[in-house]
Order: structure tokens, then sequence, then C-alpha cells
């Protein structure tokens, strides 16, 4: 009934090394932390009116963003 649970391991097309380097435990560790100081910065965005806390909060808003697309073209160059 069950055969083998390692069916993708085993088939060359699934085990390259360009699937390999995008499954890499760095590049998602870069994503959460850009998620996370993204989403600081939609708080502090929210959190009080003042325009010197807004600026701050748009620059660590587009900091994560970065984080975030280093990631993930990251993986797409794989």
């Amino acid at each position: 009934m069950l055969k083998n649970f390692n069916y993708m391991e085993q088939k060359p097309i699934y085990n390259t090394k360009s699937m390999q380097s995008a499954n890499d435990l760095g590049i998602y560790k870069t994503l959460l932390l850009g998620i996370v100081i993204a989403a600081v910065g939609v708080f502090l965005r929210f959190a009080h009116d003042s325009s010197i806390l807004s600026l701050i909060s748009w620059v660590i808003l587009f900091v994560g963003a970065a984080f975030c697309f280093k990631a993930v073209f990251k993986i797409l160059g794989s």
C-alpha cells in the first residue's frame, strides 16, 4: 500500500542543483526577516500621526520589502 515516500527525491528532474539552491533555508530566513521588518513598518505607519514617525515607518517598510525582493529573486534566479 505505501510503496515509497521519497518518490520526488529519487527522480532526477526534482533533485537538480537549482531546485536544491531554491530550497535553501537561508533564503526563507531572509524572506521571513523581510516580512517581519515590513510588518513593523506598517504597524508604525498607523501607530501615531507624526510626520517624522511616518517617514521612518515608510523607510522601514521599504527596507523590509527590499529584503523580500532579494529573497524572491534569489529563489527565481536559482
